[in-house]
């Protein structure tokens, strides 16, 4: 029997309906993975359901329509909601942090930029980065079985953040405390702040600290800006959510 795809839509879904898909997931589903009529599919929105459906007609490169046939929730998301502020990286180095930290389970990433960042982001090019990343984290959800995408936010500086969320955290080489030692979040959620290569500038750590931040070290290496946030994040899912 086929493996079922697993593909996010945009759009409503329910049990008992059909869907035509987009362009992009019908080529993939179509030309790509080369699925035809009555192989099985998986589709999800992000709404906290997955839809159990066969392809009902395809028509190559990029159409195709799905019946739905039934409706699940899967225990797949983590009971700890986490908030990942996270520097803006060169290249790849975001498009990894994003996509781990997605497979991981955060609820929100807030790209931030820093004294320190050097990528230079503004205008039409913000907004192309931007949809990169929402498709970085959709194509992670898919593989990894989540039934809700991650909400990155538009990139901003570091001291234009409104934290809304506690306890805050940040990652410090030099702090005495260590992950593992934090108490549980009493409301299952925090936000955890990962620097740029060469880590956050010292009046930006004053900053974090008015703000409620507490530093956190993860052990004696000092890790990569695109390493250190899912590392951290690892552990808390472990000592608080879902990876046990």
């Amino acid at each position: 029997m086929t493996r079922p795809v697993r593909l996010h839509t945009r759009q409503p879904l329910a049990s008992g309906s059909a869907v035509h898909l987009e362009q992009q997931p019908a080529r993939h589903l179509v030309k790509v993975l080369r699925r035809r009529k009555g192989d099985p599919v998986v589709l999800f929105n992000g709404d906290g359901h997955e839809y159990i459906g066969n392809i009902a007609e395809c028509t190559p490169p990029d159409r195709c329509s799905v019946e739905i046939i039934a409706a699940e929730t899967p225990a797949v998301e983590s009971p700890l909601a986490i908030t990942l502020v996270q520097a803006v990286g060169r290249g790849e180095r975001m498009d990894w942090a994003i996509q781990k930290a997605s497979e991981l389970g955060v609820t929100a990433i807030v790209p931030v930029f820093t004294e320190r960042t050097e990528v230079k982001l503004d205008g039409k090019r913000a907004e192309k980065r931007l949809a990169h990343w929402h498709g970085v984290a959709i194509a992670a959800c898919e593989q990894c079985g989540r039934v809700r995408v991650p909400q990155i936010g538009a990139p901003i500086a570091l001291t234009a953040l409104v934290p809304e969320v506690s306890p805050r955290f940040y990652l410090d080489p030099t702090a005495a405390r260590s992950v593992p030692t934090i108490d549980s979040p009493g409301r299952q959620q925090a936000m955890l702040a990962i620097g740029p290569e060469g880590g956050f500038a010292e009046h930006e750590i004053e900053w974090l600290k008015r703000q409620d931040f507490e530093g956190l070290r993860l052990g004696p290496r000092v890790l990569r800006t695109e390493t250190a946030g899912p590392a951290a994040i690892a552990i808390l899912q472990a000592l608080f959510g879902d990876l046990r």
